[in-house]
């Protein structure tokens, strides 16, 4: 397995343990919603037309799609990417204004990991 797609794995992985908590108790990791929208999407597909929800499985997609192909397109791991980060980026705005330490945790390894995918990306330019 090539360096590029050990990391759109990582993205893949790192995006599915985001964790969020809200009033009453209520909690849930990104892996946990994502099976809950799922079975949604059966049973009352208008439920799950919502941006936070189609553009991270969006995301999600393109990079499986990514892993599966011979050679990844980097239009795809960015935009896959983008579209997780949305979600990720978001949770993580909301740990760090809420100092809720659970949810900064939880979004560190995917941000930083996409970080680390544009910067590959990004010394293959330069080669």
């Amino acid at each position: 397995m090539t360096r590029e797609k050990k990391l759109i794995l990582l993205v893949l992985f790192t995006s599915l343990i985001g964790y969020v908590e809200w009033g009453g108790g209520n909690y849930t990791f990104v892996a946990q919603a994502e099976l809950e929208a799922f079975e949604q999407l059966f049973k009352q597909p208008l439920s799950v037309l919502h941006p936070l929800i189609i553009l991270p499985f969006a995301g999600q997609v393109l990079l499986l799609i990514n892993l599966f192909i011979k050679q990844p397109r980097k239009a795809f791991t960015y935009i896959g990417t983008a579209c997780l980060g949305l979600l990720l980026g978001f949770m993580f705005i909301i740990g760090v204004t809420t100092l809720h330490f659970k949810t900064i945790l939880s979004t560190l390894p995917f941000l930083i990991t996409a970080v680390v995918m544009v910067r590959y990306y990004r010394e293959l330019e330069n080669e």
